[in-house]
């Protein structure tokens, strides 16, 4: 394997695309086609998202498309409270603070990434244990979901509580940067920064969060979208389940796909590593029944002040449209 995957601040700030990039799809005229404005994350758990924009199964399905990239999901959670993008993926806990903020709607689950989330530390520090990050400089985008889960569930079953480590609120992409330079000495982090931090030879793999929380994604839509555009909605996720099956059955296409867009960015990662980062999302678009998850989540916000109540998930989680979808 060709080892080697640097970056640059710049490198960073280019793939985080902090505005917004209007692309069409398809043969249509651009009238015929119902626009969307889609937000994602350019981390890991964006590039499903990602990869249907520009796979032709939008347009295939009448649709077109409006991109709204940003380095975390919670950030595109606020820009829908906001009334500025339609559709977005994150995972529970930010989807539980979209809904009782703006009324956001889950409309399905599109993957699941515990296996993403991940702590990774600086290599020459030779840490072994969670427990040993105490006192330790830890670099985490605090409010995020996977920040959420390493406050509110990883370290303190590790016996690790606030003050017990210095925690440093960082965006995602400058942690790997942040690793090397031995400002930190731990990140918690998204695919597919920690494995570029493993490849560079400055991180060590510590922990992944699938044992604590699957983290489901869920695609979620702002309530007026669901009022006046159910069509669309049922069109969108068919548009979703063409790309399920290209997840299962042609993991090349999608590799390249995605490879590409980091690439273009100036990330110097092996296929091999990229490989790898993807393999931990797993795409499959549907609606399992996670009603006692998600009470188990908003309880936890609900205790750490986040929230002041929780969401009526009869309201919140809408899986009628995914059932829809795949009649």
């Amino acid at each position: 394997m060709t080892k080697q995957a640097t970056f640059t601040r710049r490198q960073y700030l280019a793939a985080t695309g902090a505005g917004a990039l209007a692309v069409g799809f398809g043969t249509r005229r651009a009238s015929a086609a119902e626009t969307i404005r889609q937000g994602y994350q350019t981390n890991i758990w964006g590039m499903p998202t990602y990869y249907l924009m520009k796979s032709g199964y939008l347009e295939k399905h009448g649709l077109s498309a409006e991109e709204f990239a940003v380095p975390s999901g919670n950030i595109t959670m606020q820009q829908m409270v906001a009334g500025q993008v339609e559709l977005g993926t994150y995972a529970g806990p930010s989807f539980i603070i979209g809904n009782v903020k703006g009324g956001l709607v889950a409309i399905a689950v599109i993957e699941n990434v515990g296996k993403t989330a991940r702590i990774t530390t600086r290599k020459d520090l030779n840490i072994t244990k969670v427990e040993d990050l105490r006192g330790r400089r830890v670099a985490n985008l605090v409010g995020s979901s996977v920040g959420n889960d390493f406050d509110d569930l990883i370290a303190p079953h590790y016996g690790l509580h606030k003050g017990d480590f210095t925690e440093i609120r960082m965006d995602i992409t400058n942690m790997v940067a942040a690793l090397s330079a031995k400002t930190v000495d731990a990140m918690v982090n998204v695919e597919p920064y920690n494995v570029i931090a493993v490849a560079d030879g400055v991180g060590s793999d510590l922990l992944d969060f699938s044992s604590f929380d699957p983290m489901p994604v869920f695609m979620a839509a702002t309530a007026e979208m669901v009022e006046k555009r159910p069509d669309v909605i049922v069109a969108y996720l068919k548009a979703w389940l063409d790309v399920a099956n290209d997840f299962k059955n042609d993991r090349k296409k999608v590799n390249d796909v995605i490879y590409a867009f980091y690439a273009s960015k100036g990330y110097k990662m092996s296929p091999e590593a990229f490989a790898t980062a993807l393999s931990r999302v797993q795409v499959n678009p549907g609606f399992p029944d996670l009603k006692s998850y998600m009470q188990q989540q908003a309880e936890i916000l609900i205790q750490n002040k986040t929230i002041k109540t929780v969401p009526d998930w009869s309201k919140a989680l809408r899986p009628d449209f995914m059932e829809k979808a795949g009649a």
